[in-house]
């Protein structure tokens, strides 16, 4: 089986722009994107509120914990995602309370604020792709989780900051499936192997996934770098060494272990493969066995 690969070649990106540069082309492409109708969803009141509380530097885990709770919803998910082998030295988890005190307060904020993006995209057409679409999402999110985990004294990437660029790379493709009723079918996406080649989007529709998955990343103010690897995940070469370049090594092997996971081909490894493997510190000789064993421990904690 194979399947259709994510972009043959990036466009190049406005990498040696300054900053001022940079801000205006941003902003540039913002107002393109908007006065085509793509809506970037708002912040639910769950994550607005745990935000404020951290800005106002408030540390009470019973309080933190309490808010989390007015959602039943992202509380369940949340003990889902931390029963991941990346926190096995601090399972199980009886409570809100323990949950913060052992992943962190800001680390738990990544992890609600991926849970909340899932649950509130509601697509009305197209039920299938969409559902397709977040359990790809959610697979890739916890691969790219255990790799950090594995990987993070080589990277400084940590678990909860994988987990949550994993559900935001590619969250630009549920708004614009939402905005443009002929997107799933010009790309492909009823196929059930097909993927999206990001030059046919940009052609189509002025617009491509990562672009809007940065801007939606950077209206939920997740972190910068956060944000850069999202908008350059198919594209390491255009990020300086850092930690967004790791986080975008990261996204890129747990989309190729995704296709292993689901015995697709994946014809866009060989062109990121090197890029990837000399980020992470993985020799390609060492590869076969390091994808093993990743499936592995993601088979046992799936």
């Amino acid at each position: 089986m194979s399947a259709s690969t994510a972009s043959q070649a990036v466009p190049a990106a406005p990498v040696d722009l300054s900053p001022e540069q940079r801000q205006e082309e941003d902003a540039r492409l913002l107002r393109r994107l908007l006065s085509q109708g793509v809506k970037l969803p708002p912040q639910p009141k769950v994550v607005e509120e745990l935000e404020a509380q951290l800005k106002r530097g408030e540390a009470d885990v019973r309080k933190i914990a309490r808010t989390i709770s007015q959602d039943a919803g992202i509380t369940a998910m949340l003990f889902k995602a931390v029963q991941s082998s990346a926190y096995r030295q601090h399972q199980p988890f009886g409570s809100l309370e323990k949950i913060l005190q052992a992943v962190g307060l800001k680390q738990t904020l990544n992890l609600v604020q991926a849970i909340a993006f899932m649950g509130m995209n509601k697509v009305s057409k197209n039920r299938k792709v969409y559902e397709r679409f977040w359990s790809r999402s959610q697979t890739i999110a916890q691969l790219a989780m255990l790799i950090a985990d594995e990987r993070v004294m080589v990277c400084n990437v940590f678990a909860d900051q994988a987990y949550l660029a994993g559900i935001f790379h590619d969250c630009g493709v549920p708004l614009l499936m939402e905005r443009f009723p002929t997107y799933c079918r010009s790309m492909h996406l009823e196929d059930g192997e097909a993927w999206i080649d990001l030059l046919e989007e940009d052609k189509k529709y002025q617009a491509d996934h990562c672009v809007v998955g940065y801007f939606v990343a950077r209206h939920w103010h997740l972190p910068e770098f956060i944000c850069e690897a999202i908008r350059f995940h198919h594209d390491l070469p255009q990020l300086v060494p850092g930690d967004s370049r790791s986080l975008a090594a990261i996204i890129q092997l747990a989309i190729h272990a995704y296709h292993r996971v689901q015995h697709l081909d994946d014809p866009d490894w060989q062109r990121v493969a090197a890029d990837v493997q000399e980020e992470l510190g993985i020799h390609a000789d060492s590869m076969p066995e390091y994808l093993d064993e990743l499936l592995e421990r993601f088979q046992n904690h799936s």
